[in-house]
């Protein structure tokens, strides 16, 4: 049962929202297929008899996951909020969860108020793949040199013009950014002989179109050897996405946090 309205009152929902974006076509609407933005919208028309207006901290593609997306909305319904998970999520997916819900100020906006997001991508450093990582993880068979990775990530950090790291379709307007950190991390991985998992962690104030793919697509080949740590200078500089190194699969990335810092509503567009 949809919950009461009070149409005098309005307030405005951050949600902390996770998802394994396996069978999802990633988080904006798509014609036909089911996105994390229909199943929410969905579920909070079922919840608050309402129909939502949705922002999200980031709009992830198909095959993306999620540990720490915010999505904003305004509602009048009176459900209190730390009943509204539980709501929630009796009419999401198993793929999409809820994990909490507060309310904000009127003008905080899940994507314009961001300071930073932070992105990860890992990596399956195996001869043979563990079968419960094949949906998060990307399979690299190869030996890696992870010191040659971390020394060509640390050249990423600053502000530059990242348009040799951005697919073609983007549309944003400028294609600077500032990578705050950029860090390669590998751990031995259990249940193999000799396998690591290997992450790549990039922090920045936006992101274009398939960057943090490019990036890791292109760590890896300083990794395996086919082209040197100081390469990626030379990249940036350039400007050319075809100077860059391929684009890895969605599967092994995932949107881990967004930071508001001390939210004051001037935060950077993303």
């Amino acid at each position: 049962m949809a919950a009461e309205a009070q149409t005098n009152v309005s307030r405005n929902v951050r949600l902390l929202v996770q998802y394994d974006g396996t069978d999802l076509h990633g988080f904006q609407r798509q014609k036909g297929d089911l996105s994390v933005q229909e199943a929410l919208e969905r579920a909070i028309r079922q919840v608050t008899g309402e129909e939502p207006l949705l922002a999200a901290a980031g709009r992830t593609d198909a095959g993306v996951h999620a540990l720490g997306q915010v999505v904003t909305f305004r509602t009048a319904a009176r459900l209190p909020l730390e009943r509204l998970p539980w709501a929630l999520n009796a009419h999401l997916p198993p793929a999409i969860v809820v994990q909490s819900a507060a309310e904000v100020p009127p003008d905080f906006h899940a994507r314009f108020s961001a300071h930073a997001k932070t992105y990860r991508y890992a990596i399956q450093n195996s001869r043979f793949p563990v079968p419960l990582l094949g949906r998060y993880a990307y399979l690299w068979r190869e030996p890696l040199d992870v010191a040659a990775m971390r020394e060509a990530a640390r050249h990423l950090v600053g502000r530059h013009d990242f348009a040799g790291f951005r697919a073609t379709g983007s549309s944003a307007r400028t294609s600077v950014r500032s990578v705050l950190d950029c860090r390669v991390e590998a751990e031995p991985l259990e249940g193999t002989a000799d396998g690591r998992l290997v992450t790549i962690w990039i922090t920045a104030d936006g992101f274009l179109y398939n960057m943090v793919r490019i990036v890791a697509g292109t760590l890896l080949e300083v990794g395996t050897g086919r082209r040197p740590p100081d390469d990626l200078p030379a990249i940036l500089a350039s400007g050319r996405r075809d100077e860059a190194g391929k684009t890895l699969p969605p599967h092994g990335l995932c949107l881990v946090q967004v930071d508001y810092g001390d939210w004051s509503g001037d935060g950077p567009t993303a």
